[in-house]
């Protein structure tokens, strides 16, 4: 019980605070907080926003999946942010390049991206376990290559295309699509969510059954005890890199095989950093980060009702921003708390607290 309560507490007070937070920052700005909270939640139930905090919630949790594999390592991939962009574009070209049947089309742009996403990955990997050179410095600067080369690749005189006023890559053919669940007008949900699903699904089995994940989460806690136990930390690094890079580099698949079958201009950004902001928040934890990605969805959603209750939606983002900070602090709180209740414990066990001699 105390073991659970550990890892639900933490969340639960960092989102009642960041909520507080809003609050009394809306209240100072002259705006009710019961009104925006409430439009918010509102939000959920009008056209296609439901369906859109479900997909959003998909590409959320691989992005959080991505980089949850190198916290297990002790490394900080920023990287994955950059890594989704290359593989992103890679997979359009290559998608959008190539005929082949329906299922096999689809899924040679999957391992497409996966493979350019740990290519990518592989750069500050090897810098790092030759060179020891720290992985947040050299993600952070993968991170300004890929939007360069990305930029490059759907140049007109590479592979891009003029389509109106957007520059993008050429169409994917129907082939290469992956057919969503269809609602209507309520939208259509991402097939990739089930792809999604499955990614949870096996790093759970990977971190929880498997002698990898045991040797992984060994070298993340102390490297020179696992090396004494005969594990290659190196090798731990490079692999774990590679994976993370592996899954990062299926980000942008959802939107591109569900919806745009392209590369362009207009790709979404970002999603990279909100995936270190939804593994913090989930713990690492295949479940934990489901919640943390259906909250951050929720947050960016039904914040679109906002302006129509005169609130700006810069307040979502100060929520999200204060969820994370929060969380990290409730985390220590409720860690000292316990480790403090477990030395009362023990000494009252010993008979060194409660005046036996």
């Amino acid at each position: 019980m105390g073991n659970l309560r550990g890892k639900l507490l933490p969340p639960a007070l960092a989102i009642v605070f960041s909520m507080l937070l809003c609050g009394l920052a809306l209240v100072i700005s002259g705006a009710n907080p019961l009104s925006a909270f409430g439009a918010m939640v509102t939000q959920v139930g009008k056209g296609t926003t439901l369906v859109d905090i479900i997909n959003s919630t998909g590409i959320y949790y691989i992005a959080a999946l991505a980089v949850a594999i190198g916290f297990q390592m002790n490394l900080f991939n920023i990287g994955v942010e950059g890594q989704y962009r290359v593989a992103a574009v890679v997979a359009a070209v290559v998608g959008g390049s190539i005929a082949l049947p329906p299922g096999i089309h689809t899924l040679v742009i999957i391992i497409v991206g996966a493979l350019a996403g740990a290519a990518w990955a592989a750069i500050p990997a090897i810098l790092k376990v030759t060179r020891g050179v720290n992985e947040v410095i050299s993600t952070i600067m993968m991170n300004g290559l890929a939007i360069g080369f990305s930029a490059y690749l759907i140049r007109r005189d590479v592979f891009g295309e003029l389509r109106g006023n957007n520059i993008r890559t050429p169409e994917i053919p129907s082939s290469g699509w992956m057919p969503g669940i269809s609602f209507g007008g309520s939208g259509t949900m991402f097939g990739f969510l089930f792809v999604a699903v499955a990614l949870g699904i096996g790093y759970w089995i990977m971190m929880n059954r498997t002698r990898f994940g045991f040797e992984l989460r060994a070298s993340g806690e102390s490297s020179t005890a696992a090396s004494a136990g005969g594990v290659n930390a190196k090798k731990m690094v490079l692999v774990s890199m590679l994976l993370s890079g592996a899954i990062a580099g299926l980000i942008g698949l959802p939107e591109m095989l569900g919806r745009d079958h392209t590369f362009s201009l207009n790709f979404t950004a970002g999603i990279g950093f909100s995936g270190i902001a939804i593994a913090l928040l989930g713990r690492n934890h295949p479940g934990g980060i489901a919640f943390g990605a259906l909250l951050w969805a929720f947050l960016d959603k039904s914040g679109l009702a906002l302006d129509n209750v005169g609130v700006p939606r810069e307040i979502v983002t100060i929520m999200q921003g204060s969820i994370v900070l929060s969380v990290v602090v409730a985390y220590e709180v409720v860690r000292r708390v316990e480790l403090a209740a477990e030395q009362r414990r023990v000494g009252r066990e010993l008979g060194t607290v409660g005046g036996a001699a």
